[in-house]
């Protein structure tokens, strides 16, 4: 069994950064590992990911503003939020999935584990 704890979140000014780490513990593979987010109202949405091999993805809205990233050691993952935006806005989650295949194509792939969350603010 794979947990999966977040933090990093807090509220921050448009145009702010903010950095969520994941920390990774238990047993099994982790072929693809991920953040997700939720904004209250709308769909959970994929925002980035990496697998095992270190290809990464990103959700169109993100790219170019978010890093994700692995941590040293290798069980801790990162996001490297910058230039944040309002519409950022949500409950971000870690995932983690089994397989390397889960996140080779779609953003919105779907995981074996996930965190509890932690909420990302930016205000205008």
């Amino acid at each position: 069994q794979v947990q999966l704890v977040e933090s990093g979140g807090g509220s921050v000014q448009d145009g702010g950064s903010l950095t969520l780490s994941c920390v990774s513990t238990g047993s099994g593979s982790r072929g693809c590992m991920g953040w997700f987010r939720q904004a209250p109202g709308k769909e959970r949405e994929g925002v980035a990911s990496v697998k095992s091999d270190g290809t990464t993805n990103y959700a169109d809205s993100v790219k170019g503003r978010f890093i994700i990233s692995k941590g040293n050691p290798r069980n801790t993952l990162y996001l490297h939020m910058n230039n944040l935006k309002p519409e950022d806005t949500a409950m971000y989650y870690c995932a983690a999935g089994l397989s390397i295949r889960g996140c080779s194509n779609n953003i919105n792939w779907q995981p074996d584990y996930w965190g509890r969350g932690t909420q990302v603010t930016v205000s205008s």
